[in-house]
């Protein structure tokens, strides 16, 4: 999302698509928020953007609209959906069990 966002604006558009997806029956697996991060080439002039990740389970047919909705926002600069396949759903559940295990010291 564009840098220019308050973090309440920005808390505003990741509900939005929170919404969509769970109104459309999608399961929500997991959420992350990046936070603030400089990207690797200007996107529209902008240097910046907040990232965010929704891992969800739904059919085929609500990623079009989703996707129709990213493009509809103007404060979604870019946007990416990738279908996993079992290896990186294994992956991706491990790397949310090792982020909640507290370190031993």
């Amino acid at each position: 999302m564009t840098p220019v966002l308050s973090d309440d604006q920005m808390k505003e558009t990741v509900k939005k698509f929170e919404n969509i997806l769970t109104s459309n029956g999608a399961e929500m697996v997991h959420e992350e928020d990046w936070g603030l991060r400089k990207f690797e080439y200007p996107i529209q002039k902008k240097s910046s953007g907040f990232y965010h990740l929704f891992e969800f389970k739904a059919e085929g047919g609500l990623v079009k609209e989703l996707e129709l909705q990213y493009r509809r926002d103007e404060r979604v600069l870019r946007y990416l959906t990738v279908a996993l396949d079992k290896h990186a759903i294994a992956y991706s559940e491990k790397r949310r069990n090792l982020r909640k295990e507290p370190k031993a010291e």
